[in-house]
């Protein structure tokens, strides 16, 4: 939305800056995108008197001019026709910019001959396409400012023009009128109103108008009239000024009152050479298939439904977007039908972008236009007709009514307090609203027919906070809910699955987030798919039942990389899995695949497939973060979705099972389609103990300052004895003194015979209170021995 400041002062009494009203309007909501001030431009240019002027000695059309200038005589070489001694001129100086030539001009030398600066003409300085000549001024002093004339001779040539942004919600201030309105309200100057008088008609309109029954819902109201013995033709300067200055082309004076209501009231008109219209006016949908060549010289073809304007020949108008170039006004235009209808915002809207026309009454249409104005607007643009173009007004048709807008609402003054936490007085508040137009009748706001945003009290809120400028608002801290320090928003199982994100992506693995359902056969893979945990209502036959663990999901993620050629992943996932179809059953989990190798190809080879050690480091890391006591046992006897001899429970006790790691098994692996081995961890991040102390502090590190003792023992043992087995039991005959038990050698054959096997293990003794002695030693290798006999059924090896 364009306008210029000469043009918002006939309606707005101020004495406002440019920059002070650009800055009120973005306050105001109303954003000012652009301000074209032709006068800065030209403000450094001052008036010249040309007291002498001769023939160049070396070229005949160049005179060398002596020029009196606020700096003293000058000597300027012109090849202007004008050029001559007794004229009033501007002065280019040495160092000024030239606009119309985008050039910086300095002192030169024309044939031999020096040239202080320059003479300009209107091209020059951008004013005009004019350049047959200087600029000769008819009045004006020696040093004066050329802006400064302009402003007092010729206004419209250095008119500021301030372009701003409208939201959809804000059609008012598609006419300057609405603007203006807004401005004074903030105080800025005082809205200019005029008393409306309607034009009375001297004769019948011999044009009738009707809208179809079926079309009411798109045009509730039609007004129009004949005014004959009109005049056409180019419009008075001041009004090409207003609308060149704005980007509008001035076509006819008919055609631009039509263009000014438009811009001036938000009122788009239509005017119709009455000569070229056949009959009556009719307001209808179109059939479909209904040609039309509209003035912008397109020709377009209705679909059924859309809104048309048609006489008895056929469609004459695109309904509320544009005209047709059959009955367009020309100069040789006598009689004119003036059109001025409401219409519905979504019709126009939709018809405007199934035809792909953009046209300024398609934009102020659906947005919305004042109704209750569709009737004054005909009246002051029938008065502004007769007085630039003549002729006689008939009297007003109308076909339908007024809509009815009317709503109010009730304006509590404590709610914007409450809602925008400005302290504005009651009385502040109503006489906001009164100046933006709106009518008070004690708590209740009725609401102008021009304001189809406001739908409620809160709108109300918004206009008071608006004009009393969300730039006053003052940031104040919430009240705290309790003294002292505030307690913890998350839950310690939500700290538990942030710290394992985190330490899962720094151990190097990348987190998908897969849906909750899967197919039936991957479910059954592990555990589920049964009827419990079907959904009634799946999106596809893959999303049917509840996933029973995480696994599925990150193995169908490592297919589809596999399948586009990505073989090392390492993969993790947090959130809940479901054993059962009931509230409450469902568990949270953190489990993390690696599949492929552990590192790219080198020429050292340093890259190996994962095994299960790898899984094990990753669990037992992301175990510490999250809380899980140091002291834990691994035991067999994991679901069969895992390797029989290749994984690993991690437990405080037989049924209390921290988490499980290792390789899935071969038919896990080639049902989901995974190529090579995978190794994988699962964790029950519930199953881990809470602190006992639930405050931030640190206990203190407990370091021994005693001699710790180191133990090796080989026992025989049969071949199919675990390891696992002889470790469990070493560490459990002293836990206090015993702090890690370890595997460091394996001998099958040999004397043992078949069947047999020898494993050694290191056990580590840390005493805390005094250092141990040989038969404090003695003691707790006896308990060892004792251990791992009864355990393994093995012998100490001699």
């Amino acid at each position: 939305m364009k306008f210029t400041l000469s043009w918002l002062k006939d309606h707005l009494d101020t004495d406002a800056s440019v920059d002070e009203i650009a800055e009120t309007l973005t306050d105001l909501g109303l954003e000012v995108e652009e301000i074209s001030n032709p006068g800065d431009r030209l403000k450094d240019f001052t008036l010249g008197y040309v007291k002498h002027a001769e023939k160049h000695r070396d070229a005949d059309k160049l005179r060398v001019c002596k020029v009196d200038t606020d700096e003293g005589e000058m000597q300027i070489i012109c090849g202007a026709p004008n050029a001559r001694e007794g004229i009033t001129v501007v002065v280019c100086k040495p160092g000024m910019y030239i606009p119309g030539l985008d050039i910086t001009i300095g002192v030169g030398k024309i044939r031999g001959v020096e040239s202080f600066g320059m003479m300009a003409s209107e091209r020059e300085l951008e004013l005009s396409d004019e350049h047959d000549g200087i600029i000769e001024l008819p009045s004006g002093e020696v040093g004066d400012r050329f802006v400064d004339w302009l402003a007092e001779n010729q206004p419209a040539k250095v008119d500021p023009v301030i372009e701003i942004a409208i939201t959809p919600n804000r059609p008012d201030a598609l006419g300057i009128h609405g603007i203006a309105r807004d401005l004074a309200a903030r105080g800025l100057g005082t809205l200019k109103t005029s008393d409306f008088a309607p034009v009375a008609g001297s004769f019948a309109c011999p044009i009738k108008v009707s809208i179809d029954e079926d079309t009411q819902d798109g045009c509730p109201l039609f007004t129009g009239r004949l005014i004959k013995g009109v005049k056409n033709g180019p419009s008075p300067q001041w009004l090409q000024d207003r609308l060149t200055a704005i980007g509008l082309r001035p076509i006819s004076t008919l055609v631009d009152i039509t263009n000014f209501f438009t811009y001036d009231q938000n009122r788009p008109l239509h005017v119709f050479d009455a000569a070229k219209v056949a009959g009556n006016l009719r307001v209808h949908r179109a059939a479909g298939g209904e040609t039309l060549k509209a003035l912008d010289e397109k020709e377009y073809t209705f679909a059924p439904g859309q809104m048309v304007i048609s006489d008895d020949n056929g469609a004459e108008s695109i309904a509320g977007i544009m005209g047709g170039e059959d009955t367009g006004c020309t100069d040789e235009t006598v009689d004119v039908f003036l059109e001025s209808a409401f219409w519905d915002h979504v019709q126009i809207a939709l018809a405007g972008r199934a035809l792909k026309i953009n046209s300024d009454a398609r934009y102020r249409f659906e947005r919305g236009v004042d109704p209750e104005f569709t009737i004054q607007g005909l009246h002051l643009a029938t008065q502004m007709i007769l007085e630039l173009c003549g002729g006689e007004a008939s009297e007003v048709v109308i076909a339908g009514d007024v809509p009815d807008h009317s709503r109010a609402y009730r304006l509590d003054a404590e709610r914007v307090q409450s809602l925008v936490g400005m302290d504005i007085p009651e009385s502040d508040q109503r006489q906001t609203l009164t100046r933006l137009g709106f009518r008070l009748e004690g708590n209740m706001a009725h609401v102008p027919s021009w304001r189809p945003d406001v739908q409620g009290e809160a709108d109300l809120v918004e206009e008071v906070a608006r004009i009393a400028s969300l730039t006053k608002l003052q940031g104040k801290p919430l009240a705290r809910m309790t003294d002292g320090i505030p307690k913890a928003v998350m839950t310690p199982q939500q700290r538990r699955q942030q710290m394992a994100r985190r330490t899962a992506a720094s151990l190097g693995y990348n987190e998908v987030v897969s849906y909750t359902f899967i197919d039936q056969a991957s479910a059954a893979l592990f555990g589920g798919g049964g009827d419990s945990t079907m959904l009634a209502n799946p999106i596809s036959s893959e999303m049917s039942h509840m996933r029973p663990a995480l696994l599925p999901g990150l193995l169908q993620a490592a297919a589809r990389n596999q399948a586009r050629g990505f073989m090392d992943l390492a993969l993790f996932e947090v959130g809940p899995a479901f054993h059962g179809g009931e509230p409450g059953e469902q568990h949270n989990l953190i489990s993390g695949i690696l599949v492929g190798n552990t590192g790219p190809k080198d020429v050292h080879g340093a890259a190996r497939g994962v095994d299960t050690f790898d899984a094990k480091a990753d669990i037992e890391a992301i175990l510490a973060a999250i809380g899980a006591p140091a002291k834990v046992q691994i035991l067999r006897g994991a679901q069969d979705w895992w390797h029989p001899g290749r994984h690993g429970k991690i437990c405080l006790g037989p049924k209390k099972v921290l988490g499980i790691f290792g390789e899935l098994h071969p038919k896990v692996i080639n049902a989901m389609g995974i190529k090579g081995p995978v190794v994988a961890f699962s964790i029950w991040p519930d199953e881990v103990p809470l602190p006992r102390k639930s405050g931030a502090t640190r206990a203190a590190l407990g370091q021994s300052d005693l001699q710790a003792v180191e133990r090796d023992f080989a026992f025989v043992v049969d071949a199919e004895v675990e390891a696992l087995t002889l470790v469990n039991a070493a560490s459990g005959a002293d836990k206090a003194l015993i702090t890690d038990v370890r595997i460091f050698d394996e001998f099958i054959g040999g004397s043992l015979g078949e069947g047999k096997k020898s494993l050694a293990l290191t056990v580590r003794l840390q005493p805390s209170d005094k250092t141990l002695k040989e038969k404090d030693i003695e003691a707790v290798s006896e308990k060892i021995i004792a251990k791992v006999t009864k355990a393994t059924g093995g012998t100490l090896r001699g």
